[in-house]
């Protein structure tokens, strides 16, 4: 079986396939060198990923010490006789398709756990909440799946499932507070000629270590969007991952991210052209703010040789408010054919733009009033690609608590 690994259709899943996909692409990560993010080896099996020690390319900006916990094989703990982390579904009941074990399709056929964290969660949550959207369904209400964290020392491991049918429209936010040590795995499904935004909202507390792979897979036609928002937490780490599994489909993957001082958010995000004519479009933006305030973005996005036509694109900008903030930002991109629509990327950090607050300044407009206008006016747009309004106003709250700081 070649690097990228099996396609399954959910439809035509069963278990033997699934445990075949299991052993596929088996490797000790640990000793394989990676000259193409196609050769990254995936597994089911813990054994198959050594524990990282920092000096690996996929470790090396992370604090390995801060979330170790995270590497151990082991099972979710309980606060007072409950779960770690309680999760609830809002939305309507019809739904909620029940709870999946490992293997149980089509849980495992889309998340290709990738490295150490992801596998282990995958491992240790031995049931999948899986959340259904009807074919030809269309809902203007998100609904939304909450993790609550109990503990800031109590570990979680959590699976999420969500599958849209064919040719139908909604919105799922995964809403992520309170205090935890979390690895949470997020498998999409987008159905032929669906319309899926997945938004991942991580406000969790400062004393908060989390993990987490969300892999999708988008079907002909369709149109999927991942936004992911990250203010909370004391280390944040997730990789969001697309491929597609046919034509004429495409995704978008966005990011906002806001770090104080001592916060360490990390993102990645890799979109698979594994197939002829589609587009993707990556837009991840942060802003920092304290002394060791840390912000990572590696971005990668492959275009293999059979994915002729495609159309692809990826940035990242980072705004760095105060001295003592660091922002590292890694794009990447491998294209196999040269039969494409068109392909790059971009990356830009930098300060404030003093022409910027010197045009508003001029206007009468206080220079700390200034600074909040240009810093809400660049994360904006991430923000408004979520499209429910009170959710939006939520997070232009929230963004406005975290400017107070720096202008303080």
């Amino acid at each position: 079986m070649d690097q990228e690994g099996e396609k399954l259709s959910p439809d035509l899943a069963t278990d033997d396939t699934i445990r075949a996909r299991k052993s596929a692409n088996a490797g000790d990560t640990g000793s394989q060198v990676m000259h193409s993010r196609a050769e990254r080896p995936w597994s089911f099996d813990v054994a198959d990923f050594s524990l990282p020690n920092g000096r690996e390319e996929e470790w090396r900006f992370t604090p390995i010490k801060k979330i170790a916990r995270l590497f151990e094989d082991a099972a979710s703990e309980e606060v007072d006789g409950a779960p770690a982390a309680k999760v609830s579904f809002d939305g309507p009941k019809s739904w909620l398709a029940g709870k999946l074990a490992q293997g149980e399709g089509p849980r495992d056929t889309v998340l290709q756990p990738s490295d150490r964290a992801a596998v282990v969660g995958s491992a240790n949550a031995p049931e999948a909440l899986h959340v259904r959207v009807p074919d030809n369904e269309e809902r203007r209400e998100p609904v939304t799946v909450r993790i609550e964290g109990q503990s800031a020392s109590a570990r979680s491991n959590n699976h999420l499932v969500v599958e849209a049918g064919a040719n139908s429209h909604s919105t799922v936010v995964i809403e992520h507070t309170g205090s935890a040590v979390h690895n949470g795995n997020v498998e999409v499904i987008v159905g032929q000629g669906a319309t899926l935004t997945v938004i991942s909202l991580q406000r969790w507390n400062n004393d908060t270590l989390h993990v987490g792979q969300h892999d999708a897979e988008v079907g002909k036609d369709a149109h999927y969007k991942h936004i992911n928002v990250t203010l909370g937490g004391d280390v944040v780490r997730l990789n969001s991952n697309v491929r597609f599994a046919d034509e004429g489909a495409n995704a978008q993957l966005f990011g906002l991210y806001f770090a104080d001082s001592g916060q360490h958010l990390e993102h990645r995000s890799f979109v698979d052209h594994n197939a002829p004519r589609n587009t993707s479009n990556v837009l991840y933006k942060g802003a920092l703010q304290g002394e060791k305030a840390h912000t990572v973005w590696v971005g990668d996005v492959l275009i293999q040789k059979s994915a002729e036509g495609t159309d692809s694109y990826e940035k990242n900008q980072n705004l760095v408010l105060t001295d003592g903030a660091r922002a590292d930002s890694v794009p990447n991109l491998e294209i196999e054919t040269g039969i494409i629509e068109g392909a790059g990327h971009a990356s830009t950090t930098g300060q404030l733009d003093d022409e910027h607050l010197w045009y508003l300044m001029a206007r009468g407009i206080p220079e700390k009033q200034a600074r909040r206008l240009v810093v809400r006016g660049f994360l904006y747009e991430i923000i408004q690609q979520i499209r429910v309004s009170e959710l939006e106003d939520s997070l232009m709250d929230a963004l406005e608590d975290e400017l107070a700081i720096s202008n303080n």
